[in-house]
């Protein structure tokens, strides 16, 4: 039986990924989350967790995880991180600890295994920065520079950097993807779409950000995982590749288009 390393594993997508991988294959699952403020083993389904042939859940940190705490691993999907952009602005360092520090960790685990098939690094598109670092073009493709404008996205983008290394270096099977923003059910409260239905629902003013006109692109939580799960099966090894929807739209649009 193959054997998936599944990190943030009850996390918002992270539990998602789980779900897909559960329901379309036979493999074992091992979750490794510290279950912070960010995640909650309640994201995964009781009936996941109370397969005990074919699901372990671990709590700790992919920092401190080692290889004899783990199963052989046929693939590592990495989503464990600390996320919030405005966070990492106030303290950087819980950034570059689990966000660099500890992909380091999980790419010495990943040397170890010598059935693995690849090493996915969940990174972000925040990693290309601003949106007037985008050369006048609407979109980022893999091949623009990354400029990080934040402690998140520099650690980020340290990772994948980390990642390259290991393959250039050590012959590790990888994939780096590039999301843009997520929706879907069980979405923490401080993103932009629950905080935004919660002051709708609550009658309250909705919060937003400058004037409004930052532009951003959405795709479906259950979208995202199975794009992923079909790069990671795929015979692509060595790239990065973008995961969007091609929906874009500003702020201010969304709000109008809800209000509606």
């Amino acid at each position: 039986m193959n054997n998936i390393l599944i990190t943030g594993g009850a996390g918002f997508i992270g539990s998602k990924f789980v779900e897909h991988i559960y329901r379309t294959t036979k493999y074992h699952i091992t979750v490794l989350d510290k279950l912070t403020y960010a995640a909650d083993s309640g994201r995964i389904p009781k009936h996941i967790k109370e397969d005990a042939e074919r699901f372990n859940l671990l709590v700790g940190d992919i920092c401190d995880i080692t290889v004899s705490d783990l199963p052989s691993l046929s693939y590592i999907v990495n989503f464990a991180a600390e996320s919030h952009v405005d966070n990492s602005i106030h303290d950087g360092r819980p950034f570059v600890r689990s966000n660099i520090e500890g992909v380091f960790n999980l790419l010495e685990l990943a040397k170890k295994q010598p059935k693995l098939r690849k090493f996915v690094q969940v990174s972000t598109d925040e990693v290309y920065g601003d949106m007037e670092d985008l050369h006048g073009s609407p979109e980022a493709t893999e091949s623009f520079a990354l400029k990080p404008s934040s402690y998140y996205s520099a650690s980020k983008a340290a990772a994948e950097m980390l990642v390259i290394a290991a393959h250039r270096t050590f012959d590790l099977p990888y994939l780096i993807t590039r999301c843009c923003n997520n929706f879907g059910p069980g979405q923490h409260a401080e993103k932009f779409l629950p905080t935004v239905f919660e002051a709708m629902r609550n009658n309250r003013p909705i919060p937003v950000y400058g004037d409004g006109l930052q532009i951003r692109e959405w795709i479906h939580t259950s979208d995202h995982v199975s794009i992923m799960a079909n790069l990671m099966h795929s015979s692509y090894e060595a790239e990065t590749y973008n995961i969007g929807s091609g929906f874009s739209y500003t702020n201010l649009e969304y709000l109008q288009t809800l209000s509606m």
